[in-house]
């Protein structure tokens, strides 16, 4: 199942780091650079989120948070809304909550009259980068970069809606 979230639920912003962390340790060896990122900046989008401007969707099995995805709405008048924090746990994975989640944060953009939507991630990737392209996005910047915590082929996609 597939919740908007539109408050506070404890345990969301934990939750989704330690799916990031544990994932991305598993798969490419980032390690605490990565996760303190994306607990910081989910932090600060959750603590600054406006829900006429940004979404977070979370999938749920049972009572436990196996995927999510957020659009931050902040500087959609200029840059685009960017699409963040797309994951699904390894054991739900290829069960289309991916695609649920990815639909649901498009229909928002397009009910909020979003532009450009867009995204940040590295070569690699092959399932998600493919679920991307399936909705639309295209890929528009390719430059090694190490924001990450280590060097990888960082890549920005887009859709204009």
């Amino acid at each position: 199942m597939i919740r908007k979230v539109s408050g506070y639920v404890p345990g969301l912003l934990g939750r989704i780091t330690e799916l990031h962390g544990m994932y991305y340790y598993q798969h490419w060896e980032f390690d605490l650079f990565f996760e303190s990122k994306v607990a910081i900046e989910l932090a600060d989008f959750l603590n600054h989120f406006n829900s006429s401007r940004d979404g977070l969707w979370v999938a749920y099995s049972g009572e436990q948070i196996v995927g999510s995805i957020a659009i931050s709405g902040r500087d959609a008048d200029t840059v685009g809304a960017r699409l963040r924090w797309l994951i699904v746990a390894s054991e739900q994975q290829n069960k289309g909550i991916g695609k649920r989640l990815m639909r649901e944060a498009i229909g928002f953009c397009k009910e909020a009259g979003f532009k450009r939507v867009y995204l940040t991630t590295f070569g690699g990737l092959d399932a998600a980068r493919n679920l991307y392209e399936r909705e639309g996005f295209h890929l528009t910047i390719e430059e090694k970069d190490s924001h990450w915590g280590k060097t990888v082929l960082e890549q920005t996609f887009e859709l204009l809606l």
